[in-house]
């Protein structure tokens, strides 16, 4: 019997497990999808990812199904709500970032056709190849990750630093950063 082999962070629960199998470095080229990464790589800074994947749903819900343009149009009394949704991370400023960054999605949407057009442009529509044997190997940034970053931050997006971006990059497959040894890695690697 094969026994299959994952990334070690993905550990045994569920829905880790689940995240690391269906999810992260596969590529995503919905606008709603990659709006909804943004908004959780943000709201997980300073926190352990897990913390944000088990809040997920609660998340959905109380952002609208992650549209920007809805999220866009947030006033005060919708942020007075979030802030007493015990279902999410309860973060004044994250819950702000999440509004900013739906209006400057937006903005970079209408410009560039799409923020998937955008974004994937960094890597001309090819995810780039980790050749990692190890966790430890993965770095957290990039020159690329720096780069997106400042240019994001100039356009008014928050919560985008380089460890974000680079965390971003890799949940959305612009970077497949599985070990070489994972079982996704090596179903990635066939399907380019």
């Amino acid at each position: 019997m094969n026994e299959i082999i994952r990334c070690p962070w993905a550990g045994d629960l569920p829905i880790y497990v689940d995240y690391h199998d269906h999810e992260w470095g596969r590529p995503v080229n919905d606008d709603n999808k990659l709006f909804e990464m943004l908004v959780l790589e943000g709201m997980q800074a300073g926190l352990s990812w897990i913390t944000v994947l088990k809040k997920r749903q609660a998340y959905r819900k109380a952002f609208d199904g992650f549209e920007p343009q809805k999220v866009a149009l947030y006033g005060e009394e919708k942020i007075e709500e979030l802030m007493q949704n015990e279902g999410i991370i309860r973060n004044r400023l994250k819950i702000n970032s999440a509004i900013t960054n739906a209006r400057a999605f937006l903005e970079v949407a209408e410009k560039h056709g799409s923020f998937d057009a955008f974004i994937w442009r960094y890597v001309d529509n090819t995810p780039i190849i980790g050749h990692w044997k190890s966790v430890e190997d993965v770095p957290a940034t990039t020159p690329l990750s720096d780069r997106i970053s400042k240019e994001l931050k100039k356009m008014g997006f928050k919560f985008v630093g380089s460890t974000i971006i680079y965390a971003f990059m890799q949940a959305i497959g612009m970077v497949n950063d599985h070990i070489s040894d994972c079982f996704v890695y090596k179903e990635m690697e066939k399907s380019l």
